[in-house]
């Protein structure tokens, strides 16, 4: 039987083992928490509007309740030959069948807007899934269309409402202008509010049961045409393969994002500088088809998040050190696994 002496030496070896070892430990849970921090702080973001170059835009509108004003609107556009995008609530489509038919009829997108309009965020995957795929459904069965743009109840969204609305290869559309149609204010009112807001790429915000709309809908087309820009259906002004979405919900194409590090010019600085953020808070009564504005947040996630209408990719993030190196060897731990190396040389 062989017997182990404890000399000083030995005991220095292991303990300097232990330490390497305990060191170890601290680090890989340092590291796997950095892991889940970054990863949390990735935030998938709708679209609020593209980034193009072409002077087009587009006009929504989203039916939830009645459809007293709807065909007013469908003479309107018709008027005006514009084509427009209605995301419909199914609850909406199994009681107005042919109001769905007359949309769709007219040559404008028919969206989904969920099928009992809740909020999205208090739904798991398979909630959010339901919702949507029987809003399809019924939409399908009276145009024979499924659709492919969706809009979330009261703007309520977060990583798994996007993401799950990607997984289904649909786009998950906002706005960046919002008429306030809803809050009662007057033709005028709304006119100027999307004059002074609208540019190249947005997309602007409409009920179809705002008390003013029908009125305020040609002022508003002959302004937005005053200004140089067509009216197109948000189906026609999403630019088609992969893309990004920036902190600001404005959706890139992947060319366009491939020349995102030449420098900027006067007029791409303006662009930037102007831009619309998520639009604004907003509370309304649901008497009044009323949609709560959440915040896309306002902070500075400046992240690009890559995704594609079919295929969802994910973005990693390093965690470097305050010197700017990345952080993967701490000096301690190597500090002590030379402490060890030296005690075997000189065995």
């Amino acid at each position: 039987m062989k017997v182990f002496i404890l000399t000083r030496k030995r005991l220095a070896v292991i303990g300097a083992a232990l330490a390497v070892v305990l060191c170890l430990g601290i680090f890989g849970v340092s590291n796997s928490e950095t892991a889940v921090a970054a990863n949390a702080s990735q935030r998938s973001i709708p679209i609020y509007c593209v980034d193009t170059d072409e002077k087009k835009v587009s006009i929504s509108f989203d039916a939830a309740w009645g459809n007293e004003q709807t065909q007013s609107l469908l003479d309107t556009l018709e008027k005006y030959n514009v084509k427009s995008t209605f995301f419909l609530v199914g609850d909406w489509v199994r009681n107005y069948p042919d109001d769905v038919k007359n949309i769709a009829k007219a040559g404008h997108d028919v969206g989904n807007h969920s099928n009992t309009h809740p909020y999205m965020t208090k739904l798991d995957e398979n909630g959010i899934k339901s919702e949507i795929e029987t809003c399809n459904s019924e939409i399908e069965k009276l145009t024979g269309k499924k659709p492919t743009l969706f809009r979330p109840p009261y703007g309520d969204y977060d990583n798994n409402v996007v993401d799950t609305i990607r997984g289904l290869g649909m786009y998950c559309v906002q706005w960046d202008v919002d008429s306030l149609d809803w809050k009662g204010l007057s033709a005028e009112e709304m006119c100027s509010r999307i004059k002074n807001n609208i540019k190249s790429g947005s997309i602007v915000l409409m009920h179809n049961g705002g008390e003013n709309t029908p009125k305020a809908l040609p002022l508003i087309i002959e302004s937005i045409r005053d200004l140089g820009y067509e009216i197109v259906p948000i189906s026609e002004l999403l630019p088609k393969g992969d893309y990004t979405t920036d902190h600001t919900g404005m959706m890139i194409p992947s060319e366009r994002s491939s020349d995102s590090s030449s420098p900027k010019t006067g007029s791409d600085k303006e662009k930037e500088k102007t831009r619309q953020t998520a639009a604004e808070m907003e509370t309304a009564s649901s008497e009044n088809d009323s949609e709560t504005m959440l915040s896309s947040d306002s902070d500075s996630d400046a992240d690009m998040i890559s995704s594609s209408p079919k295929s969802r990719s994910t973005t990693s993030k390093t965690t470097s050190s305050s010197s700017g190196e990345t952080s993967t060897s701490p000096g301690l731990k190597g500090e002590l696994e030379n402490l060890i190396n030296g005690n075997r040389k000189k065995k």
